[in-house]
């Protein structure tokens, strides 16, 4: 049997069953999280007898729950909040850190690889130092507790330039000679040539930011005041705090609402995620 053939059945099939395994219990929490979410208060505390699935019948469980925790939290208006902070995060995110990957992956500029390496000392920094200057920025744009100040510091990121670089730069050069010679302007190339050669990765990077902008809790803590800017996860931190209620499966609920759109849009868009991850070239 050479080196690289593929190794025997039994083998591949415990090793499926692992990863399927360790799969299985990263879904633990999860999955009691959505169960106590339909359990009753006096469910939800006891240690006694601890239950996955609540008592009694499916009609049984109490789905009000999660009835309780939209109307007393006001997720209505906090759905939208997130929806449109992490909307328009992703997209102006996703087209900057594309044309700075792209200038620095295909451009020909002064220092250009001096500047790159400066952009990447920037990810060294610790997260709250980078939020210390962000605030005081916004505070000079008057950005304060605005939805504003929720967009602006991300519309790009040392990391999402980093990853656009890697992929841009495993464009063939060739493409590009060729769309010059048809008088194609540098915006021209990105936009026809570049972009689509990258969906995969763009794809990729889109999921990570929408996924880091709806989950983003530190940042809307500091710089937002008034309970009509909350986003969904301040509005769960007060729900879970007792603002609201202090009932434990009325705060998973809410705690559930928050998780499935991330849930959903990976579900959907995973082909493109995987094949990101897996086609984005590390070529330096």
């Amino acid at each position: 049997m050479s080196a690289w053939s593929k190794p025997a059945w039994p083998i591949r099939a415990a090793v499926h069953a692992f990863v399927y395994i360790l799969a299985a219990t990263m879904l633990v929490p999860f999955a009691w999280m959505c169960s106590t979410s339909l359990k009753t208060d006096a469910e939800a505390i006891d240690v006694q007898q601890l239950a996955l699935l609540p008592a009694g019948s499916v009609s049984d469980w109490k789905w009000g729950n999660y009835v309780e925790a939209w109307r007393l939290a006001e997720l209505g208006d906090v759905y939208l909040n997130s929806l449109i902070v992490a909307v328009v995060v992703t997209v102006l995110s996703v087209l900057h850190n594309a044309l700075a990957g792209f200038a620095f992956a295909k451009l020909r500029m002064t220092a250009k690889r001096s500047v790159f390496i400066a952009m990447l000392l920037t990810m060294m920094l610790p997260y709250q130092v980078y939020f210390l200057f962000a605030y005081i920025l916004c505070g000079w744009l008057g950005y304060v507790d605005h939805l504003h100040a929720l967009i602006v510091p991300f519309l790009a990121s040392a990391f999402g330039i980093f990853y656009m670089r890697q992929s841009i730069i495993t464009v063939s050069d060739g493409l590009l000679d060729a769309g010059r010679v048809d008088g194609l302007t540098n915006f021209e190339l990105f936009w026809h040539v570049v972009l689509p050669s990258i969906k995969p990765a763009v794809g990729a990077l889109a999921i990570f930011t929408f996924m880091a902008s709806w989950n983003n809790f530190f940042w809307p803590l500091i710089v937002i005041d008034s309970q009509e800017n909350f986003t969904l996860p301040l509005s769960v931190a007060a729900l879970s705090s007792g603002l609201y209620v202090q009932s434990w499966p009325v705060q998973m609920a809410a705690a559930t609402l928050i998780t499935l759109p991330t849930i959903v849009v990976f579900i959907i868009f995973q082909r493109i995620f995987v094949q990101g991850l897996a086609l984005t070239g590390m070529k330096g």
